[in-house]
């Protein structure tokens, strides 16, 4: 493995990690922390907050941009690149977890299952978006690389405008399970308008640095880059969209103004780009890296036990919003080491089993 490939792989396993971490952290807190203290929690608490919020969008993002950089490595090959069997098969999986994380086995095992089982959360979302990328790659890959990217750009543009609208349709006319990802009117927490976004966001990136990490200056000229776009996106998105709906003057723009926020969300994922691209050379300890390659037991793990997803019986379910901030912040600490220690450590373990 080249040199420059490592520094891509240490860059983007730690901005994994860090997000991972963070989710872990955020859904124990927000599931167990009690309610008086997010009424009055003041300006740490509404930080805190903030930047759990951008926990997902980083995911989402990062996500996009290691699958789609893996697939651009043999562009021109079709059917033929090996990532785009090894991309379904990873969506696929991705969705079938998703779903059997929601069953409740008791409820099986009764006869009944889980009334929520087909709402659509981060999992699934995530498997359909890898496999939607995988689409649109062998829709282009006999033209352009750069049309490839700027169909990515472009469906992030169009699904963060119309997010609302897509949203609030009607879509009587599908089954359940499938307007499921497309309206949260049932209860899904991550439908493909927007978080398909986020992900096609970091497909395109990807293809930027593809093209250009090996030449002399690169991480100097993409921190500028990314930077600037970042602080573009914070501060000008909202005036950009209403300028644009006063020009146009079409209903449909004057909606997706509520939905500026996603633009500068996608702004500060890219100032937290920024952030992990400075300290690329500080994140090469082999516990973060590892941290950052086991995701998806991380978040299984952490599911099970916090949620009771499959068996029912989480920490949720007896600690729901009663904890006290101490007893929340030293538990954050102990569910997060815990978790992450199983999973590295039984991960450690099945490699020395299988070689």
């Amino acid at each position: 493995m080249g040199k420059t490939n490592s520094e891509r792989l240490y860059f983007i396993d730690a901005l994994r990690a860090w997000a991972i971490l963070m989710m872990l952290q955020g859904h124990f807190v927000s599931a167990l922390l009690v309610n008086s203290y997010r009424e009055e929690g003041g300006p740490v608490y509404y930080a805190w907050a903030y930047l759990r919020g951008v926990t997902a969008p980083v995911f989402f993002t990062v996500s996009g941009f290691i699958f789609t950089y893996l697939l651009l490595g043999n562009y021109g090959m079709g059917w033929s690149n090996p990532r785009v069997k090894k991309g379904i098969r990873r969506g696929g999986l991705l969705i079938v977890i998703g779903y059997i994380l929601q069953i409740k086995f008791g409820l099986l095992w009764k006869g009944s299952i889980n009334p929520s089982f087909d709402i659509v959360h981060v999992l699934q979302c995530l498997g359909l978006s890898m496999i939607l990328i995988v689409v649109l790659y062998l829709m282009t890959y006999r033209l352009n690389r750069y049309i490839f990217q700027t169909l990515l750009g472009s469906i992030t543009i169009f699904l963060f405008l119309f997010s609302g609208a897509i949203n609030q349709g009607e879509y009587n006319f599908l089954p359940i399970g499938i307007s499921n990802y497309l309206t949260r009117e049932n209860g899904s927490v991550f439908t493909m308008a927007p978080w398909f976004g986020f992900a096609t966001a970091g497909a395109c990136i990807s293809g930027f640095f593809h093209s250009n990490l090996t030449k002399q200056g690169f991480y100097q000229k993409a921190l500028l880059i990314i930077l600037s776009m970042g602080l573009l996106l914070i501060y000008q998105s909202y005036e950009f969209i209403k300028d644009l709906g006063n020009l146009v003057d079409i209903e449909v723009f004057h909606g997706a103004l509520e939905k500026s926020y996603l633009f500068a969300r996608l702004g500060v994922v890219l100032l937290v780009f920024a952030i992990f691209i400075c300290l690329r050379n500080f994140f090469r300890h082999e516990i973060v890296l590892k941290i950052g390659q086991n995701t998806l037991a991380i978040y299984i793990l952490h599911s099970i036990l916090l949620y009771g997803s499959v068996t029912g019986y989480g920490l949720s379910r007896y600690y729901h919003h009663s904890l006290s901030l101490s007893q929340v912040v030293l538990g954050s600490v102990f569910f997060v080491t815990v978790i992450c220690a199983l999973v590295l450590m039984v991960s450690k373990k099945a490699k020395q089993f299988f070689g």
